[in-house]
């Protein structure tokens, strides 16, 4: 089920990234006919909702990425990595600590080396940039593990 609701998630953020549409008459539709899929349709990552006077559980109600991942831990799949980074040592410029990311920044909290030897100093850490704990002076890099968009997008 859950790898199901990842495919069906996949076309609904390429619809979306794809909806601008330029102006002007030049495009026309080459197809206007609807893909036929054999077997039964994916499941949505919208959930259910509740029945008339009862509470919904989670997966009934849950949408987008909470859906995802309470499919993700019925099936047993961990969908976010919440692991520590590396404390084995201190992140230098050469050898900084690698944080993985799917996204271009990331909020990365230091406890400093030895682990838990400060209190935790949050920073944000930029693609293409290194970060440095303001305690330790321990350097971080992100790793870049996403799919390159380009264009003018805030969130």
């Amino acid at each position: 089920m859950f790898k199901t609701a990842v495919r069906a998630a996949r076309p609904a953020a390429q619809a979306a990234r794809g909806s601008v549409k330029p102006s002007g008459s030049s495009l026309r539709a080459f197809s206007t006919s609807l893909r036929v899929q054999s077997g039964p349709p994916p499941p949505q990552l919208y959930g259910t909702g509740g029945k008339a006077g009862a509470v919904p559980t989670d997966i009934e109600q849950a949408t987008g990425l909470e859906r995802l991942q309470l499919l993700g831990e019925l099936e047993g799949i961990k969908i976010f990595d919440d692991s520590p980074l590396d404390a084995s040592r201190i992140g230098t410029k050469a050898d900084p600590i690698l944080v993985p990311s799917f996204d271009t920044e990331r909020l990365v909290g230091c406890s400093g080396f030895p682990a838990d030897s400060h209190d935790v100093a949050w920073f944000n850490l930029e693609k293409d940039k290194i970060g440095r704990c303001v305690e330790c002076g321990s350097v971080y890099a992100l790793d870049f593990q996403g799919e390159e968009v380009h264009g003018d997008h805030h969130h």
